[in-house]
């Protein structure tokens, strides 16, 4: 007798067999539009509505700190610093937004801090505004934090320019493409966040995080409607959170998250409003994904509208909770 099957059946019975051990793609966050309770594995395809959210609470910082630009926590408080002439680091009680002490970076100057980051050993502070898109001493700063608490800082500096930029000659005031105010730093890089002011994206370039003169490597751009002005990541989280503001002074989050490696646009992203009109967010910091610190510095509009420098808190679990959750 002849066993053989049909030869109609045997590709019905490989497709059935196929689809039985094959996963399905789909979007698989629950907060995205387009969420498929049936996906399998996640395709990089999620969609969000733009949020809006308002601080948990808001509190005005001190006098001295009226320029606050970057924001770290490290040994239980915040660290903050101005963006001109001032050297030093500003501590902050997280809960209150208390002026706590100040560290002096003695033999360094500010030309324009624009943001601070750190690892394990190193606390790292952007020398790197450039809104007329001319300077030809871009640095970081890089103080040893043991030294730092010590009284006596060891401190360093890494240069860089950029890839890409094909002339130093003034652009004028908030006409270029090269101006920064925002990196992170990983375990052997250094990733910059640019300030366009032209276009509204925003261009990653990576640098050595060692002491020397370095060519910042430009890597992709990203089109976030508005002028990064500060960065704050969980490495192990694959998260990364921008904030920023409009030419009118809107202030927003972009969030990157399941991203491939440190590609960081690879992945999701959503954007998130601030509730904070005319509020010019210059910084962030987040320990856990869910909750964010934010800085503001002072603002005033002829002698209408005055806005006072301010620590504020923002809760992002309804956004971030499902992701971070569920890894």
């Amino acid at each position: 007798m002849n066993y053989l099957l049909p030869k109609y059946l045997l590709p019905i019975l490989l497709y059935l067999h196929g689809s039985c051990n094959t996963t399905q793609q789909g979007s698989t966050d629950p907060p995205a539009l387009n969420f498929s309770p049936s996906a399998t594995e996640d395709d990089i395809s999620c969609k969000y509505q733009i949020a809006s959210v308002e601080p948990e609470w808001s509190l005005e910082l001190d006098a001295q700190i009226n320029e606050t630009s970057g924001l770290i926590h490290w040994d239980g408080v915040l660290w903050t610093h101005n963006d001109d002439t001032d050297t030093r680091l500003y501590l902050l009680d997280p809960a209150t937004a208390e002026n706590v002490g100040n560290y002096d970076l003695p033999g360094v100057i500010n030309q324009d801090w624009e943001e601070i980051a750190q690892d394990d050993d190193f606390i790292y502070v952007g020398d790197f505004g450039n809104n007329r898109g001319d300077r030809e001493n871009l640095h970081i700063l890089r103080a040893d934090k043991t030294s730092l608490k010590s009284g006596q800082p060891s401190i360093d500096t890494i240069w860089f320019t950029y890839s890409d930029q094909q002339s130093l000659v003034s652009t004028g005031p908030y006409q270029t493409e090269f101006d920064c105010e925002a990196f992170i730093v990983s375990s052997d890089s250094i990733y910059l966040f640019s300030k366009q002011w032209l276009s509204g994206n925003t261009t990653l370039y990576v640098l050595p995080k060692l002491p020397g003169s370095h060519m910042a490597r430009k890597r992709e751009s990203f089109f976030v409607q508005g002028q990064v002005t500060g960065a704050t990541w969980l490495e192990e989280e694959r998260l990364l959170v921008l904030c920023g503001h409009t030419g009118l002074i809107q202030p927003f989050f972009y969030l990157f998250f399941d991203y491939f490696g440190n590609d960081f646009f690879s992945g999701d992203h959503m954007r998130v409003n601030l509730n904070l009109p005319f509020h010019q967010v210059e910084a962030v910091h987040t320990l856990d994904g869910l909750q964010y610190y934010i800085t503001n510095e002072h603002f005033m509009l002829d002698s209408y509208l005055e806005i006072p420098q301010k620590l504020h808190k923002i809760d992002l679990i309804e956004q971030l909770g499902a992701y971070l959750n569920g890894r």
